[in-house]
C-alpha cells in the first residue's frame, strides 16, 4: 500500500482548456479584458493607499487586430508583472493572482472592483491561439518580461526592453479561429461582454466632426478628425447612486441597453444593496407585447460590470424575467463555464431580495400616484398576476397594489372591492360574489343585464385569470368570482325581491317539457327563472365549474389533471316573465312552436358567439324569410 498526492500532467491541461474549459470559445476575449481591468484596478487601489509610487493617470485598455500577421493584441496600462510574478502567476496554472491580492488587501480592497479571474482565465487564450506572447513591465522598478508558449508544456521567459508600465498579450490566432481577426467580430464581442467595463476600452479610431468656424462660408463642408474609438461606457447608470440620477438619465440608459426599443419604459426600479450580499442594478417595466415569450432573456447579468449572461433564470424570480434591465453582483460565484449559477445559496437570497424590492417599489408607486399607476395597469398586469401565482412572497405583498378594474375603468384593490360589494353582491349562501367579464364585446348583453340590476362587473381579461381567481378564492373564505355569463349569477338573481313568476307551476312544467323536447339535451340544461320582464327571454350561461375546468385545460392545466378535451355544456336560462315564454305556451301549431324556440335559442347562441358555420347560415336564411 502506498499513498501520495495526485499530480495533474501539464500535457493534459492544454487540450482540456482548448475543448472543455469554456463552453464558448469567444469567451477568451472577455477573460483577457477582465484580467487587464483587474490589473488596472489593482494599480488604482495600490496608488490610493500609497503602496505604488507611480502616477495612475487615465489608463485605458487597447485591442488591436493585425490581420496580415494573424495576431490579436490586448494592451493595458495596469500594474504589470515582474519576471518572478510571471513565473508564479502564469506558469503555476490555477494560482489566482487576484485571489492573493484580495486576501492581502481584504479590508482596504473591498471596493476596488477586482474581478479575480487571473489564473485559468489567462489560459483561455489558447482556445483560439496557436501561440501566446505576454510582454509585461511592472510598476516596480524591475526589468520587463517576455513570456512565450505555443500551447505545449514548453515556454520561454526572457527579459524585454519594454519601458512603459503594463501588459501586452499577443495572440497568434490559430487557423481554425481566423474569424477572430475580423473587425466586426471583435467589435461585436467587445460590445456584448465589455460594454460597461470600468476601464475605457479603445478599439480602432473613428471620425469626429470638427466645430464649424464662426466665419465659415455658406458652402462650408464639415471637417473631421481621427480620434480614439472608446467602445464602452465605464460609468453606467447602475453604478451611480439613485439620488444622482434623474428620470431622463434612466430613460437614456434604457435606450443605451436597448437601442432598437422605441417605447420608453413605464417605470424603473433601482437595486442597491450591500448586505448580506452585494447587488446593484436597474430593472425596467417595458410595454409588453402580446407574445410574452418574446420578452424573456432581456435582463443582463454582470459581475463587476463584465457581462455574464442574459439567461437569469433562478437569479431573477421567473415572473420578472419579462422585465428588462441589468443586475450586477460580485457575490454570484461564476465558475469557468459561467454556468450552474443556481447551485449557490446566494442566488436564492438575491431572488428573494429582488422580489421584495420590486414589491416595495410597486407599493410606493401606487401610494404616491395612484392615478398614474392605474393608467399603466394594463401594461403591467400580466407580470404582477403571474407573480401572484408563482411567487408566494410576492403574493403576500400584492394585496397592497394589485388592481381589479371594472368594465367602466374604475379600479379597486381586493380589499376595496370586498368593502364596496359586501351589502349588494352576496348569494343566498352568504358568499360575496364578484362578477367579471373576460371580453367586453362578446359578453356585452350579460354585462348590461348585470348593470341594470345594480351589480358591479370587473373586466379581467388576462390569459391567466382563471388560475388567479382560483388562488384568490382559496385564500379568501366566503368569496367567489363568477363570470358574468356564468350560472353563479343566478344565485344572485334568486335573491332579488318581487320576481314572482307570471306562470303557474303547471304552465312552467309544460313550458319545460316543450323546451326539452326541442333543445338538444346533450348540450343544454334547461332552467326556468322568474326574472325582470326587461331581461332577455333566453340566456345561455355556462356552469362555472365546467367553464373553469375547460379554461384550465386550454391554458395548460388540462394535461396535468388528465382532462383532455372537455365536452361543451351550457345552461339555457328561460325568463318565465318574458312575453316569449307566454307565446311559446300559447302557440298551438307544433312546427311554429319549434320554429319559435329554435329562433330564440339561435339568438341566445349568437349573443354568446356560439352560432357558427352551418347553424349561422341557416339562422340568417330563416331570419330573412321571416322578414319577407
Amino acid at each position: 500500500m502506498s499513498s501520495g498526492k495526485i499530480n495533474v500532467s501539464v500535457e493534459n491541461i492544454f487540450p482540456l482548456i482548448k475543448k472543455f474549459l469554456y463552453s464558448d470559445h469567444e469567451i477568451f476575449l472577455r477573460e483577457l479584458i477582465s484580467n487587464a481591468t483587474d490589473a488596472t484596478l489593482k494599480l488604482k487601489h495600490l496608488t490610493s493607499i500609497g503602496e505604488a509610487a507611480v502616477e495612475y493617470g487615465n489608463p485605458k485598455i487597447e485591442v488591436k487586430i493585425d490581420k496580415e500577421g494573424k495576431k490579436l493584441h490586448i494592451i493595458d496600462q495596469g500594474l504589470g508583472m515582474t519576471m518572478e510574478e510571471v513565473e508564479k502567476y502564469i506558469n503555476q496554472i490555477a494560482f489566482s493572482g487576484a485571489e492573493e491580492f484580495l486576501e492581502k488587501y481584504k479590508d482596504s480592497a473591498k471596493d476596488s472592483g477586482v474581478i479575480g479571474h487571473f489564473g485559468l482565465g489567462f489560459y483561455s487564450a489558447f482556445m483560439v491561439a496557436s501561440k501566446v506572447e505576454l510582454i509585461t513591465k511592472s510598476f516596480k522598478d524591475e526589468p520587463a518580461a517576455h513570456w512565450t508558449c505555443d500551447g505545449s508544456p514548453e515556454f520561454t521567459l526572457v527579459p524585454h526592453d519594454k519601458t512603459e508600465r503594463g501588459t501586452e498579450i499577443i495572440l497568434h490566432i490559430a487557423e481554425d479561429s481566423l474569424e477572430f481577426l475580423e473587425e466586426s467580430k471583435i467589435k461585436g464581442l467587445l460590445t456584448k461582454y465589455n460594454k460597461f467595463m470600468p476601464i475605457p476600452i479603445k478599439f480602432g479610431t473613428k471620425q469626429e466632426a470638427l466645430p464649424k468656424p464662426e466665419d465659415a462660408p455658406e458652402d462650408y463642408k464639415t471637417e473631421y478628425k481621427e480620434v480614439e474609438n472608446i467602445i464602452n461606457n465605464p460609468n453606467p447608470a447602475w453604478t451611480k447612486q439613485p439620488t444622482d440620477l434623474k428620470d431622463e438619465d434612466y430613460k437614456s440608459f434604457y435606450r443605451e441597453l436597448y437601442p432598437m426599443q422605441f417605447d420608453d419604459p413605464l417605470f424603473h426600479i433601482h437595486l442597491n444593496v450591500d448586505y448580506p450580499f452585494n447587488l446593484t442594478g436597474i430593472l425596467y417595466f417595458p410595454k409588453l407585447a402580446a407574445d410574452l415569450q418574446i420578452q424573456k432573456d432581456k435582463i443582463q447579468l454582470y459581475q463587476n460590470q463584465v457581462f455574464v449572461t442574459d439567461n437569469v433564470d433562478g437569479i431573477v424570480p421567473e415572473f420578472l424575467t419579462m422585465l428588462k434591465g441589468v443586475i450586477d453582483s460580485p457575490d454570484i460565484p461564476l465558475n469557468v463555464s459561467r454556468s450552474y449559477l443556481q447551485a449557490d445559496g446566494n442566488v436564492k437570497k438575491i431572488s428573494n431580495y429582488i422580489t421584495r424590492k420590486v414589491s416595495d417599489k410597486l407599493k410606493s408607486l401606487f401610494n404616491e400616484n395612484r392615478e398614474d399607476f392605474e393608467a399603466k395597469w394594463n401594461d403591467i398586469k400580466i407580470v404582477l398576476e403571474y407573480g401572484m401565482l408563482s411567487e408566494p412572497k410576492f403574493y403576500e405583498k400584492a394585496g397592497d397594489f394589485v388592481l381589479y378594474p371594472t368594465i367602466d375603468n374604475t379600479y379597486f384593490t381586493l380589499a376595496e372591492l370586498k368593502e364596496k360589494l359586501k351589502d349588494t353582491q352576496t348569494d343566498k349562501d352568504g358568499k360575496l360574489v364578484i362578477l367579471y367579464a373576460s371580453n367586453k364585446e362578446t359578453q356585452h348583453s350579460y354585462i348590461e343585464s348585470a348593470k341594470e340590476k345594480g351589480y358591479e362587473v370587473l373586466l379581467l381579461d388576462s390569459p391567466i385569470v382563471s388560475h388567479l381567481i382560483q388562488k384568490l378564492e382559496a385564500d379568501n373564505e366566503n368569496l367567489t368570482f363568477a363570470r358574468v355569463d356564468g350560472d353563479v349569477i343566478e344565485k344572485l338573481i334568486q335573491k332579488e325581491e318581487n320576481q314572482i313568476s307570471k306562470l303557474s307551476e303547471d304552465e312552467k312544467e309544460s313550458l319545460k317539457t316543450v323546451l326539452e323536447t326541442i333543445v338538444p339535451k346533450e348540450t343544454y340544461s334547461v332552467q326556468l327563472e322568474a326574472m325582470d320582464s326587461k331581461s332577455a327571454p333566453f340566456m345561455i350561461t355556462q356552469p362555472e365549474f365546467m367553464r373553469r375546468m375547460k379554461e384550465m385545460s386550454q391554458s395548460g392545466g388540462g394535461g396535468m389533471f388528465g382532462m383532455g378535451n372537455l365536452p361543451e355544456m351550457y345552461n339555457l336560462v328561460v325568463n318565465t316573465n318574458s312575453e316569449l315564454a307566454t307565446s311559446i305556451l300559447s302557440t298551438e301549431n307544433e312546427d311554429a312552436k319549434a320554429s319559435l324556440v329554435k329562433q330564440a335559442l339561435d339568438l341566445a347562441k349568437l349573443s354568446q358567439g356560439l352560432l357558427k358555420g352551418e347553424e349561422l347560415t341557416s339562422f340568417v336564411k330563416r331570419s330573412f324569410e321571416t322578414l319577407k
